[in-house]
């Protein structure tokens, strides 16, 4: 089920692991496996993208990156699918993201010659990238009466849905504060007159979703395979200068239901 109505989804660039997700979600709706195991099992894809990456086996490397953001979509899928949706789940996904994407830089910071200052903005960039792509999507799914489940800030520790124990989702709710609420805090402050805009067109939003982390994975992929493994940290820096830009692009074109 698409989270948007037909006339507002546009070509998702960061999405491109979903066809192959939803056939994931489909073979494993009547077994046993449940959504938290196919988020454990893109934690175990990040981590030997990580050893292949430490290896020198770059073709590897990149082939499990891509799983990763395969399966990151999948465990998504399988909880609606299976009609199981979890605060748990939703949390570990983005909590185990963030950790993937800190070592990810951290082995790339220590096979080259790029320093930990660089590395940290290569970070910071990337998350804040990442959060500028889910700001205006859920924006945009809010204001359409596309899918609802997501909201642009979490401000309240949610209460544990059936199945799940209560204890869980306060420790992953505590970490998912922890680690993205400045970015979110961030972005708002950069933009924060998006959450009254009706102006999301098709092609501005495939251009944010350059922005997002599936995209990101993809990038490092092909920075990998192509033996430029040193480029990719100052990447992510320049990079970060597209949130600037399409947060100008919005403003220019700004139209406010108020």
């Amino acid at each position: 089920m698409s989270k948007l109505p037909k006339a507002n989804r546009f070509i998702d660039i960061s999405d491109y692991g979903r066809p192959a997700a939803k056939a994931i979600a489909y073979a494993l709706k009547e077994t046993a496996i449940t959504p938290i195991h196919i988020t454990f099992a893109f934690m175990v894809s990040g981590l030997m993208a990580i050893w292949c990456i430490i290896n020198g086996f770059v073709w590897a490397a990149a082939c499990f990156l891509i799983l990763k953001s395969i399966l990151d979509a999948a465990d998504g899928e399988l909880a609606r699918v299976k009609e199981t949706p979890s605060y748990t789940g939703r949390y570990l996904d983005s909590v185990a993201d963030i950790v993937l994407n800190a070592l990810i830089l951290f082995t790339l910071w220590q096979l080259t010659n790029d320093s930990a200052f660089q590395t940290i903005l290569a970070f910071l960039g990337m998350q804040l990238q990442g959060t500028v792509y889910n700001y205006y999507y859920v924006i945009l799914r809010n204001r359409f009466h596309g899918d609802t489940t997501s909201r642009v800030f979490e401000t309240h520790t949610p209460v544990a849905l059936e199945g799940e124990k209560q204890r869980n989702v306060n420790l992953l709710f505590f970490l998912y504060k922890a680690f993205y609420g400045l970015f979110d805090k961030a972005i708002y402050l950069l933009d924060r007159s998006a959450v009254k805009s009706t102006w999301f067109p098709n092609w501005f939003m495939t251009i944010i979703s350059l922005l997002g982390l599936g995209s990101q994975l993809l990038i490092i992929s092909i920075f990998l395979v192509l033996g430029l493994k040193e480029l990719i940290i100052p990447f992510f820096i320049g990079y970060t200068a597209m949130i600037f830009l399409v947060i100008g692009i919005r403003k220019a074109f700004s139209r406010e239901t108020i």
